[in-house]
């Protein structure tokens, strides 16, 4: 070893002397002892009690109503006029949007001729039937030429008809997709309209499969819209979607909403709390007893003979702001330590504070 390399290790070993140093010196400058790793660490611990609680499930969602109705024209063509907007209330029967009538009547017209033409036609052919002029195939190939005229009529007459949009109730309109002079296709939305006018609210919210299946129709609901958060309104699950949304993997539940005369609107958010009328036994334990909280799985420390804290996995059921239900994990614990946790290990001494 050369003269340079002893003068870095000789720098080395002063360097680590005064770190030790330091370290056992308080803030006044005086030696303190470093703590010892086997010495107890106060904690705080409650025993456990395991009860029975009806489960609450907590889902959020929209509002909506039950007939909220997508509007289209039967058949293809120019838009005429659309005469509402969008949150314009609207009555039942009133008249909301037309096409360009000009191709459409010409249709009708033409269908009109051809049915006429028809019907001259079979007078004609009868007439030289009865003289044994015409021949009975002739008579009834006429007879059905004007049949098919008949229906083409009732076809284009129908579809003249479709070509102006009623409001089918009272309500609101929630969309307009299109504007005067657009072409649209057979079946292209251009309104969408709601019955709110009714009341009839509905907050559609996305559960898991476990949670869909702890609901039933009928379950009663307590609602808070975000639009009025000092006020709350009841309801009831109204449907359970049969299939779960490919996008989310989410389960929909329709639930009907008593809006007590509170004027609302679809798409507003909402939060509910649904009693499902399911009991969980479980334990109720601070938030900050729970450590490493990940989903539905955490730990804590627990103690057997109040001398030595134990680190125990645990299955957590819900989360209400204070406290955490556990479903799992605290079988064979008999007391939990609450204050403390963050200096304890597996294994580690403790003692318990008053």
């Amino acid at each position: 070893m050369n003269t340079i390399q002893k003068n870095f290790l000789f720098a080395g070993a002063i360097l680590l002397t005064a770190v030790v140093l330091q370290a056992c010196t308080d803030s006044k400058g005086e030696r303190k002892a470093i703590p010892n790793a086997s010495e107890p660490v106060p904690v705080k611990v409650m025993s456990l009690e395991k009860s029975t609680n009806l489960t609450d499930i907590k889902a959020s969602g929209q509002l909506t109503t039950d007939d909220e109705t997508t509007l289209s024209f039967k058949s293809g063509g120019v838009i005429g006029a659309v005469l509402v907007k969008e949150g314009e209330a609207v009555k039942k029967g009133q008249l909301l949007a037309t096409l360009d009538l000009t191709e459409l009547n010409a249709q009708v017209a033409q269908a009109r001729f051809s049915y006429e033409k028809a019907q001259r036609d079979l007078q004609r052919i009868t007439n030289l039937y009865r003289d044994s002029v015409a021949t009975l195939e002739q008579l009834q190939n006429v007879q059905t030429g004007l049949d098919i005229a008949k229906q083409q009529l009732e076809a284009v007459t129908f579809n003249r008809t479709f070509a102006e949009i009623h409001a089918p109730a009272n309500g609101f309109v929630l969309r307009k997709f299109v504007n005067a002079g657009q072409v649209v296709s057979t079946g292209n939305p251009v309104l969408v309209t709601n019955g709110a006018a009714k009341g009839d609210w509905i907050l559609k919210v996305g559960v898991s499969d476990k949670q869909w299946a702890e609901v039933k129709n009928g379950d009663k609901t307590t609602v808070q819209i975000d639009a009025f958060p000092e006020k709350t309104f009841k309801g009831t699950v109204l449907r359970r979607s049969e299939t779960s949304d490919p996008q989310t993997g989410a389960f929909t539940l329709e639930l009907k909403v008593e809006n007590d005369g509170v004027k609302l609107a679809a798409g507003m958010f909402g939060s509910a709390v649904i009693h499902s009328g399911v009991s969980v036994t479980s334990w109720s334990v601070p938030y900050e007893a729970v450590l490493d909280a990940n989903g539905n799985e955490g730990f804590v420390f627990v103690t057997d003979d109040s001398r030595t804290a134990r680190k125990q996995p645990v299955t957590i059921a819900s989360f209400d702001g204070r406290t955490i239900r556990i479903s799992a994990g605290l079988e064979n614990a008999s007391a939990l330590v609450i204050a403390g946790s963050a200096y304890l290990s597996d294994r580690s001494p403790i003692q318990i504070l008053k």
